[in-house]
């Protein structure tokens, strides 16, 4: 992609970087009512069947992921034109969401700023080894790798670490405003939780908001793996790093079903949003649309989505993820190349 295309490209998504007041606030008011609502029909269901239960909860989940969606377009600044009313929107979300407004802002930033570089990786992304790496690597390390990359322990055992203990402490190098919202996110959802315990009743609540929560935190770690992990996602040095083709190469193209498309906030079209993150997720399929060069980013669908499990190291060298196998494969043949010596060639003279 040439240096002026490139220009081109931001400059047509950048006009798409307009909140407009009126499209926000009725996201709000399609997004975070019906969610109380499903919650407190999974509690009252309870008492009928605790499969409904959980189904209501499945769609409960999916406007908290919509929530989240709010949230992140916070963070970033893009929801509302004030500042003040992003951060107080994007604080109450994210006690709603379990995550802190503040951290998560710093980390989404930096994650923006150096996705795709293998020279920055390690903030606000998903851990991601090179085939050189790994190999390179301890045994301990390497069983490690493989233990965080395991669908069920990523898929499983992420959300729960996510949402108890990774968004609930502060960075080291916090700052003081990240830190007191931290600490006052933590202290609301503390408060919250008792008032709602104390008028459900703890198993209750557990039920309804443990379901929702989880399924929840699984559905956003989904996403956030697939909109960079995929077999053909660009991935480059320090030195090599474009942040256009960061964007439009190494982020997908998730084409969900309508409704999907409509719970998720859009972030399907997660390449505009790293070519662009102020603008607002209503705006991100216009943005799309309008700018031919974007219909050739890499399009996922729900079925080829699920290739993306297999996809474990990185290899700069062809410029693709690769399983385990495939790595270890190319392991043994590079050993085998230096381990066979080479043969000398004799004459006799007569």
């Amino acid at each position: 992609m040439e240096r002026e295309k490139m220009k081109q490209l931001q400059k047509g998504v950048a006009a798409f970087a307009k909140s407009d007041t009126k499209k926000s606030t009725m996201q709000i008011l399609n997004t975070i009512p019906p969610f109380f609502v499903l919650w407190f029909l999974a509690y009252q269901s309870l008492s009928i069947s605790i499969w409904l239960t959980l189904g209501l909860a499945l769609v409960a989940a999916g406007f908290v992921v919509r929530t989240f969606i709010i949230f992140h377009d916070c963070t970033h600044g893009s929801f509302f034109r004030n500042k003040k009313a992003n951060d107080l929107l994007g604080t109450v979300t994210g006690v709603m969401t379990l995550f802190p407004y503040e951290k998560w802002k710093r980390e989404h930033a930096i994650h923006h700023a150096s996705s795709s570089n293998l020279d920055k990786r390690g903030v606000g992304d998903i851990w991601v080894m090179t085939i050189e790496e790994y190999n390179q690597a301890s045994k301990w390390q390497r069983l490690g790798y493989k233990f965080y990359r395991n669908p069920l322990v990523m898929f499983g055992l992420g959300p729960l670490y996510l949402i108890l203990i990774t968004n609930r402490l502060n960075r080291k190098d916090a700052r003081k405003n990240e830190r007191f919202n931290t600490n006052l996110t933590n202290v609301m959802i503390v408060v919250v939780y008792t008032l709602m315990i104390i008028a459900v009743g703890w198993q209750s609540f557990f039920i309804v908001q443990g379901s929702i929560m989880f399924v929840a935190a699984m559905l956003g770690i989904w996403l956030f793996y697939i909109q960079h992990t995929f077999e053909d996602s660009y991935f480059e040095e320090e030195s090599e790093w474009n942040y256009v083709k960061a964007a439009v190469e190494g982020s997908s193209y998730y084409k969900l079903p309508r409704i999907l498309q409509w719970v998720t906030g859009n972030i399907g079209f997660h390449h505009v949003h790293h070519l662009a993150p102020r603008v607002p997720n209503y705006h991100l399929e216009e943005a799309h649309e309008s700018n031919p060069p974007l219909h050739h980013a890499t399009t996922i669908t729900l079925k080829t989505s699920l290739e993306s499990f297999k996809y474990k190291l990185y290899d700069p060298e062809n410029k693709g993820f690769v399983t385990f196998k495939q790595a270890e494969k190319q392991l043994r043949k590079e050993k085998n190349r230096v381990n066979v010596k080479p043969k000398h060639m004799s004459f006799e003279t007569k």
